[in-house]
């Protein structure tokens, strides 16, 4: 059988069906009862081809519905959609007194909800996958306000774990000769440090010294799943705003300034990782991307000897106001810490010298010691990396000088150190005991900040 021949039918049934829809007048807006019959409808289809029609004429109705109404669908689907007690319970009944694995399956397919199955089918049309993930995109902004949704929130993770996983994602480097359709969506995703215009993303992408690389997938065409920036540099860098202008130099005796030349760096310094679907939350793509641009860095620069990031802290500033406010803390260190009032208080050399013996401890302490309720480091990027199997390396005083960056870091950035033979062990005693590996600086730091919480002077 020609399956070409099938695949462009089941594409030509599909484009048929978006034009008649185009077609249609649109004089009335569609409400949820609308939706939640072609849903039903969907489900009780059986041929493949009348599936793929079905499927493309619910998620055009899904995406004229308002807010109001797809808060009022997704009620519907936890209530209407979920699965039903009574084949449970008689599916569990053969189980119990069979013990095989037929009645054990029949037990797994009676506790699936109908909505997996709907969303399968959802899949079946053109740019299902897409809509699927900005649907969940919508459900993601209501659960606050709507726990009882969490349920439709935990099939869609379900699905998206195997739809999204790693043999399907497809690695390519992003470049001047990108298509712009791309270049645009870069622009637009770029949540680490935002890309002013055009000649800003040139500066990150052309330079013989820049590398981008992102994760698509083949279902979502051109949309960027998550990408990395990466800068070669001789040395680990400390500062942020050498890198964004493009004039970075060396921070090791006898480097050149103004590195250019890929040839000479001996470092892979990641210093913007962002995700660009929402819809993917809770999806891990990072690891996997950090990961295999290591390896392919490690091919083309065999040179390279450190792979580490220049990340941002975020929350830290947050937390320091808290200690600040913490009439516990000795008040020397309060004291200390009533510079950060001063404007300008960076370029005031004094009170820049304070708060550095002030700030870099507590930095520590914070990154090291302070922990969220699941027992890990409060700080969600030294989560994301601590987890990857990174070493916490280094904590970089005005380390970014931005108006952000001292907003939500107090200025700090940190270096996260990948070493290719640790990756597995630290990651393994993170994953075990929450464990935070890092380098005998950052755990010197962190010592100096319990004696400063307890009034003790360090040197």
């Amino acid at each position: 059988m020609n399956m070409t021949f099938l695949q462009e039918l089941f594409n030509n049934i599909t484009q048929r069906d978006a034009l008649l829809r185009r077609r249609q007048p649109e004089t009335l807006t569609p409400d949820h009862r609308q939706l939640v019959k072609a849903c039903q409808t969907l489900l009780e289809s059986d041929g493949e081809a009348s599936s793929i029609a079905l499927a493309s004429r619910a998620l055009a109705i899904y995406q004229r519905l308002s807010e109001a109404e797809k808060s009022s669908f997704f009620a519907r689907l936890a209530a209407d959609f979920a699965a039903e007690p009574g084949p449970i319970d008689a599916a569990y009944a053969s189980y119990h007194k069979a013990r095989d694995n037929d009645s054990l399956q029949r037990l797994f397919e009676a506790c699936e909800p109908r909505r997996q199955e709907l969303f399968r089918r959802l899949n079946l049309a053109s740019d299902g996958t897409y809509e699927l993930v900005k649907m969940r995109e919508d459900l993601l902004g209501l659960l606050r306000e709507q726990p009882d949704l969490a349920a439709i929130d935990d099939d869609f993770g379900h699905l998206f774990g195997s739809w999204f996983n790693r043999g399907f994602l497809m690695l390519k480097r992003i470049d001047w000769n990108t298509p712009a359709s791309i270049l645009e969506k870069i622009i637009r995703y770029e949540a680490v440090h935002e890309i002013q215009d055009w000649d800003d993303l040139r500066r990150r992408l052309d330079a013989r010294d820049r590398r981008c690389f992102a994760f698509f997938h083949p279902a979502i065409g051109d949309e960027p799943l998550i990408f990395v920036e990466v800068a070669l540099h001789k040395g680990l860098p400390s500062r942020i705003q050498p890198i964004l202008s493009g004039e970075m130099s060396g921070e090791r005796s006898g480097a050149k300034k103004g590195l250019n030349d890929p040839d000479d760096a001996d470092t892979a310094a990641f210093f913007g990782i962002s995700n660009c679907q929402t819809g993917l939350r809770g999806i891990s793509f990072g690891n996997f991307l950090i990961k295999q641009v290591v390896q392919e860095l490690s091919q083309e620069l065999p040179q390279l000897k450190y792979f580490v990031t220049l990340s941002p802290v975020p929350g830290f500033a947050q937390w320091l106001q808290a200690q600040r406010d913490d009439e516990q803390l000795p008040q020397p260190l309060r004291q200390s810490l009533k510079a950060l009032e001063t404007p300008a208080w960076h370029q005031d050399k004094a009170h820049e010298e304070q708060l550095k013996a002030a700030i870099r401890p507590l930095a520590a302490r914070y990154l090291v010691d302070e922990k969220n309720s699941h027992g890990l480091p409060l700080n969600p990027v030294a989560r994301f990396h601590l987890g990857n199997g990174a070493e916490l390396h280094r904590i970089n005083w005005l380390g970014d000088t931005s108006d952000k960056g001292f907003q939500q870091s107090a200025g700090l950035m940190v270096n996260y150190l990948y070493v290719l033979d640790d990756i597995e062990h630290n990651h393994e005693n993170y994953t075990a005991k929450a464990t935070v590996a890092c380098s005998n600086e950052v755990r010197d730091l962190a010592r100096r900040a319990r004696k400063l919480a307890k009034g003790e002077t360090t040197k």
